[in-house]
């Protein structure tokens, strides 16, 4: 998720942990444990494209890390606050609730969290929320705005806490509950067009858990389709893209190249750049108005050419923004069709 979601999160779990021990002081803590994770973008501004990649969402995302961490710094902010004396246990709660939830809504987006690092490099993706979705983090940004406000002290602060957790909780299962609608329908389409297998993922279109985007593997390419909770009709269009691993070539060997197809969890198709070179998209990311346009450019893309070494350069292609076009057509199609 994004760092305002995580800040404001993390400012409730820390005042529900501690707002009584330490007033307004709980919040800072709870939002620098929820943001702790994301130190990985530090090494990651170093290093190439592919092991940056990789890096994100790695380590400082496990389990481990999550259990071995809050105690270590429990114990040196106990001695750093001693004075205080809030305790060991108060540390640890918030150090422990801040890493947890952190690598927790990470892994409900389709980037992959690694939760098993370093023993194991599979990645976690629920796929039930976008990355940004502002109607997660609406409820919670209203609290952590209500808390900055009231007095430490004041008896409404708890309404404001609890109220903002329980509401954006509640929206959590609300997108597990229309992931599991978009998976049915999309069964029933690949059915209809005798697509076989379960080797899909659905996810949430920008901004939006209404609209999702709809993303089947078969041996030689991808069928794309997309489907707004709001249909009253069953959709079965979809769009046939095709892998192009040939035009890989040797390169699928190298390092780099390997990094980036790990990364993309083996969802990616290759074109022809019309520089030279070619094009690795990872489709997971979907495509910027790609529910009106099937041809319409994938948003995550990165530009390969091979150096006079017979190694791979790579390059970051240009990021697919939305226009205003494009997010006027997504409203449109998250109405639904009739």
């Amino acid at each position: 998720m994004d760092t305002i979601t995580h800040t404001v999160l993390g400012a409730a779990l820390g005042e529900a942990i501690a707002g009584k021990k330490m007033g307004k002081r709980a919040m800072l803590w709870g939002a620098l444990a929820n943001n702790a994770p994301d130190i990985d973008v530090i090494p990651g501004l170093f290093q190439s494209i592919p092991d940056s990649l990789l890096s994100h969402r790695g380590f400082t995302h496990s389990i481990l890390f999550a259990v071995i961490v809050p105690p270590v710094l429990a114990w040196l902010f106990q001695r750093l606050y001693r004075k205080k004396d809030y305790g060991f246990a108060t540390w640890y709660y918030i150090f422990a609730s801040g890493l947890f939830v952190h690598i927790f809504i990470d892994a409900l987006t389709n980037y992959g969290t690694g939760w098993f690092e370093p023993f194991n490099h599979y990645r976690i993706s629920f796929n039930t929320i976008f990355v940004l979705d502002p109607f997660y983090t609406i409820a919670l940004l209203i609290s952590f705005i209500a808390l900055l406000i009231l007095r430490f002290n004041a008896p409404s602060r708890k309404y404001f806490v609890y109220g903002g957790l329980i509401i954006s909780s509640c929206y959590l299962l609300f997108t597990f509950f229309n992931k599991r609608i978009i998976d049915t329908h999309f069964r029933k389409t690949l059915d209809v067009n005798q697509v076989a297998g379960n080797d899909f993922i659905t996810t949430p279109t920008p901004l939006n858990n209404l609209l999702w985007y709809n993303l089947a593997k078969s041996n030689d390419g991808f069928f794309i389709g997309y489907r707004s909770i709001c249909d009253t009709k069953p959709i079965t269009e979809i769009t046939f893209v095709p892998r192009n691993d040939s035009l890989l070539g040797d390169l699928k060997n190298d390092p780099g190249v390997k990094k980036l197809i790990r990364f993309s969890q083996d969802y990616y198709c290759i074109t022809k750049s019309d520089s030279g070179g070619i094009n690795f998209h990872d489709m997971r990311f979907g495509q910027i108005g790609g529910w009106v346009n099937p041809q319409a450019a994938f948003v995550f893309t990165y530009h390969i050419e091979e150096n006079d070494n017979n190694r791979a350069s790579i390059n970051q292609g240009r990021f697919e923004a939305a226009t205003g076009e494009a997010f006027k057509s997504l409203i449109e199609r998250i109405k639904g069709i009739d």
